[in-house]
């Protein structure tokens, strides 16, 4: 079985940010991601559904948040329905290679344009009702009858187009408005360090999940659980609680490694410090990244109930399998991830958690100085519905 702190192919050495390097050096120098006080954070956040509510509205409906990684659509003339967020949306790469983010919605009679979840490869997106007929990069191409709509300009019937930023290998969208891509171009650079954009995606998974969504971005905040919930599967691959991390706008970042095998390593060579440490991403609102050896999951997480979360995890890999033996070597390390790790472990254990809060047997929850992550996560939260309201 494949752990992802195994090293099992070259990837190419590429250097990290200076963000990156500077939570490896952390670790070198003893510099760990610890708080120096026991907190708390209150049941309520995870089990009230009104607070919840407050969330969809002022966090999920405005905020700038991950849809897919760029491999779920790399070539032009894809489109890929989304449904998760709440609203039918399209993802399309038009034939020039821009991605776009658009309403799944024909500008005739509001019908659905694209059904299911399976990618699309086609120049032209038709309506299944009259055939309004549309190029993916959102014009209103053709419509039978045009003389039955006397003065229809088809410039004026586009598509509804969502703004949207593509950075890194990933595809950000705001669903309300114009929305600042600052921090997702800042993070792009730290994402095209890993390559991230010149992946493959080999395994594509959705998970429904029995939890408020915090509690499964709380699990990868922290490393205190590792070498317990993962003791039968990652957990001796990592040093226990040894971690670093930073913030970039709302977002965290964390390191964990060992710091022995740090030490006398080329910390400028992305692939040294990939073999001896993982990185990971928490991009707000609900985005993971877990940076292995040698390929990326990448996790996102859609709210649909105070205690049901959908997780939609991408597996990305240096290139589309060649052979059968590699074929099987990828599906072993994205059945240790996907479906025991994260699947078997880390959402079960959010689900547990969520049955527990929900008994009302405590009202708040008791962090420790390893969970600072959460803490801030919960902070970060607060301050980013103040500022929406």
């Amino acid at each position: 079985m494949t752990s992802p702190m195994e090293k099992t192919s070259t990837l190419p050495g590429t250097l990290p940010t200076a963000g990156q390097l500077a939570l490896a050096e952390q670790i070198v120098h003893g510099i760990s991601r610890t708080n120096h006080a026991v907190q708390t954070v209150p049941t309520a956040v995870y089990t009230d559904p009104e607070h919840f509510a407050r969330e969809q509205a002022l966090l999920f409906g405005r905020a700038p948040q991950v849809l897919c990684p760029s491999a779920l659509i790399p070539q032009p003339n894809m489109a890929v329905p989304h449904d998760a967020a709440g609203r039918p949306l399209l993802i399309s790469r038009d034939g020039a290679g821009k991605a776009h983010v658009f309403l799944n919605v024909c500008r005739h009679r509001g019908t659905r344009l694209v059904e299911g979840s399976d990618v699309q490869c086609s120049k032209r997106i038709t309506c299944p009702y009259h055939a309004w007929t549309y190029a993916t990069d959102g014009r209103l191409l053709a419509l039978p009858r045009p003389d039955a709509f006397p003065g229809l300009e088809k410039a004026d019937h586009g598509l509804i187009e969502l703004e949207s930023c593509e950075a890194g290998g990933l595809i950000w969208y705001a669903p309300k408005g114009a929305a600042d891509f600052a921090d997702a171009r800042t993070l792009g650079a730290d994402f095209d360090a890993f390559a991230m954009a010149k992946l493959h995606l080999f395994r594509r998974n959705t998970h429904d999940v029995a939890s408020n969504w915090k509690l499964i971005m709380d699990a990868f905040l922290e490393s205190y659980h590792v070498s317990r919930l993962h003791s039968e599967t990652i957990g001796p691959f990592f040093r226990d609680g040894v971690s670093s991390g930073d913030t970039v706008g709302p977002h965290q970042r964390s390191f964990v490694a060992r710091a022995a095998e740090l030490e006398g390593a080329d910390l400028n060579d992305m692939a040294v410090l990939r073999r001896l440490g993982t990185y990971a991403y928490q991009l707000f609102p609900a985005t993971v990244l877990v940076i292995s050896p040698d390929y990326i999951n990448v996790m996102t997480l859609w709210p649909q109930g105070v205690n049901r979360t959908l997780v939609e995890d991408f597996m990305l890999i240096p290139e589309e399998p060649q052979s059968d033996k590699a074929r099987d070597h990828w599906e072993r390390s994205w059945q240790l991830l996907d479906g025991k790790v994260f699947g078997g472990e880390d959402f079960r254990a959010a689900a547990l958690g969520q049955q527990g809060l929900e008994s009302g047997a405590i009202d708040h929850l008791t962090l420790g100085t390893l969970e600072g992550g959460i803490r801030l996560f919960h902070e970060i939260c607060t301050e980013q519905m103040a500022a929406a309201e």
